[in-house]
């Protein structure tokens, strides 16, 4: 099936996953979760679909206030787009794609090659903090802020 884009079979594999005919389990499709009944109902849907979205609000917020602060700030975001995910099509699409690149990331980062850079990089980044820190202390020595005498 030529579907017109230069990727690797992915738009292929998604297409097959959608129509069912794949032997891998099919992603549900995108748009509204929403039981049949308030589906069926418009001022009821439309309601369903402010409060989801203020639901979700809120934890994405809740999200982005952890980000400096202590707490799990990217993770209650992405739990605030699952939320959204479950009513809006834009956030399905975002949720997605994000989990593609997780995933994409994660498949990178167990490559041997990649994996082995980034020990030596720490290992490097390890050995200049402790250099570092070797030099101030050997200048300036190991006294606490606290004992500092009043001049």
């Amino acid at each position: 099936m030529n579907t017109g884009s230069n990727e690797s079979g992915e738009a292929v594999a998604m297409a097959a996953d959608e129509t069912g005919t794949s032997g891998v389990r099919s992603e549900q499709g995108l748009g509204s979760r929403a039981p049949e009944f308030i589906k069926a109902r418009r001022v009821l849907h439309l309601s369903w679909q402010v409060g989801v979205f203020v639901v979700g609000l809120a934890v994405v917020v809740a999200g982005i206030i952890m980000l400096p602060l202590p707490g799990p700030g990217w993770v209650v975001i992405f739990g605030g787009m699952a939320i959204w995910a479950t009513e809006f099509v834009w956030a399905q699409l975002v949720l997605r794609w994000t989990k593609r690149k997780v995933t994409e990331a994660a498949q990178r980062a167990l490559d041997p090659k990649v994996r082995r850079r980034n020990i030596i990089l720490t290992v490097l980044g390890l050995v200049i903090v402790a250099v570092l820190a070797g030099i101030y202390l050997w200048k300036f020595g190991l006294v606490m802020p606290w004992k500092i005498k009043d001049q």
